[in-house]
């Protein structure tokens, strides 16, 4: 039951937007249709498709060289290839504009290198859809990187060495056995990764392009239409409820298994001269320019600006870390109710609302954002109306724009990093465990308390961490549902770096950064630990 009421509170944002799709939103709807959806659709395929190509391409090479060969600095790349996980998409856009900037330092130094005056050779344009696709790429990477390299670990060394037998090089060896049996984390990481991509905002919006992300946004505040906005949010839900089939159908099509429980040492190879360049070049750009050089950036700007931390930062923080603080608490303890209810009660019925409760990583912020301020802000009018026709009191917003909402909407988002990391923890404690602590008189809850908290600490305070970390990093629910003059740290950074005050924003965005890396270090523990051998 506690599951079932769980699934229908996180659930309701995005029924609420499913259920408008055929609303009446006068003749708005008609004039975004015929002006700026084809472009929305457009810009969000072509993104869509452009990120999927890199992450594939950067997530595979990379997570197959670390773990299959053998060069220097392979160990060390096995982690390093995590770090842009820490570096929000937007961090990386506001960073090399100013870096690439006709008046940044590598334009001036090639005009003063080549003798060029303007106007008389090309550079090009980051602030384009090209841009948009390069930078998410660098920074989405990781999740294809991260599962991939996990089930290559993972995979049977009797299978490589027949492939080696057989003849087969690295690279035979990688197409013809790890790929396939790779398959199905593969689709999990790109789809991962995609639904991020349709998720951002300050990228697109800072770069000019414009997608459904920018669209929503720009009709609920700009143009005031809550409800054409919703039915944008609609088709933006369309959008990654598409990916999440495409990856559920790219996993039936066909079927890899493992013939063996062998899980020795995966067998490596040894690379020289050529190779050993490429490898290294091909581990090294990734990490370079989707974390080195942007934090490198941002440390020296915060430098040279003498930090530029006012009292006003402090305020920022402070707000990032209650928001960030109380959601990480509630998540893990709703987290913990579902995977030990679950747990008690097996059933069918169990297992579908944690998978419904769980749908909301899949949904981008700005859609859960426009799902919760309409009904919620319906809900405040309607009691606003009563109080004044009972009472003659005027109550205001109650809910709307409060840290209750913007809350609630980061409890949607993130509540399936939670659940499935408290799971996962949960799960390795053997059932036998809980009859013991019946027959000795204890209860469901006691049992709870007193067997299995101690032992999947580590578990909750991961998850914890997780969500934690993904609130400080999230702008679109963030800038649409945020309380008036209560901006966090993300905010803060996208409002400076709209209007051109980079430097000043250096300070905020690294902060952001510092605390994005928490989650890679254990992130690169746990999979130095996942090897079963």
């Amino acid at each position: 039951m506690t599951i079932s009421a769980i699934a229908a509170l996180v659930s309701a944002p995005v029924l609420f937007i499913l259920s408008n799709i055929f609303t009446s939103s006068g003749d708005i709807w008609g004039h975004l249709a015929t002006t700026v959806l084809p472009l929305y659709i457009q810009n969000s395929l072509l993104l869509t498709a452009g990120v999927g190509i890199g992450v594939i391409t950067i997530g595979i090479t990379t997570a197959w060289l670390v773990t299959a060969c053998n060069f220097p600095g392979s160990r060390i790349f096995e982690w390093l290839l995590l770090l842009p996980l820490a570096a929000p998409a937007y961090l990386l856009a506001y960073v090399y504009t100013d870096f690439l900037d006709f008046a940044g330092p590598v334009q001036t130094t090639l005009r003063h290198i080549f003798g060029w005056e303007y106007g008389e050779y090309w550079f090009p344009n980051i602030r384009s859809l090209g841009g948009a696709v390069t930078l998410m790429s660098l920074t989405l990477y990781p999740y294809v990187y991260l599962i991939c390299r996990v089930a290559f670990l993972e995979q049977s060394a009797c299978a490589l060495e027949a492939s080696r037998v057989l003849g087969c090089g690295p690279w035979r060896s990688f197409f013809a056995v790890a790929l396939p049996l790779a398959r199905p984390g593969l689709a999990a990481g790109t789809a991962l990764a995609l639904m991020e991509t349709l998720n951002d905002f300050g990228t697109v919006q800072y770069f000019g392009v414009q997608t459904f992300t920018t669209g929503i946004y720009r009709t609920w505040f700009g143009m005031g239409e809550h409800t054409a906005a919703t039915q944008l949010a609609a088709c933006l839900l369309l959008f990654v409820l598409g990916l999440i089939l495409i990856e559920r159908w790219s996993r039936r099509r066909a079927a890899y298994y493992q013939t063996t429980t062998r899980y020795d040492a995966v067998p490596t190879y040894q690379l020289q001269g050529i190779r050993l360049v490429g490898a290294w070049v091909a581990c090294f750009l990734p990490v370079g320019l989707g974390f080195l050089l942007p934090a490198g950036l941002l440390l020296h700007m915060t430098i040279i600006t003498g930090g530029n931390w006012g009292a006003d930062s402090w305020i920022y923080a402070r707000n990032s870390l209650i928001l960030a603080g109380l959601t990480a608490i509630i998540a893990a303890v709703v987290a913990v109710v579902m995977a030990y209810g679950l747990r008690l009660h097996p059933r069918a019925d169990m297992r579908l609302g944690a998978r419904v409760a769980s749908l909301g990583y899949a949904v981008p912020g700005s859609v859960i954002a426009v799902g919760i301020m309409v009904p919620v802000g319906n809900l405040d009018n309607a009691i606003d109306s009563s109080m004044r026709a009972t009472f003659n009191i005027s109550t205001g917003l109650l809910f709307s724009g409060t840290i209750t909402a913007l809350v609630f909407a980061y409890l949607v988002r993130f509540l399936a990093v939670s659940f499935n990391t408290i799971e996962a923890s949960l799960t390795k404690i053997e059932p036998s465990l809980d009859d013991a602590a019946r027959s000795l008189g204890h209860s469901s809850s006691s049992t709870l308390m007193k067997v299995h908290l101690p032992m999947m600490r580590g578990g909750v305070l991961t998850a914890a961490m997780l969500v934690f970390v993904d609130v400080m990093k999230e702008l679109p629910a963030t800038i649409v549902i945020r309380p008036f003059n209560f901006d966090t740290l993300a905010v803060r950074v996208y409002n400076l770096a709209s209007d051109e005050r980079l430097a000043e924003a250096a300070g905020p965005a690294l902060a952001i950064v510092l605390v994005g890396i928490i989650p890679v270090i254990v992130l690169s523990i746990k999979i130095a630990q996942s090897r079963r051998g």
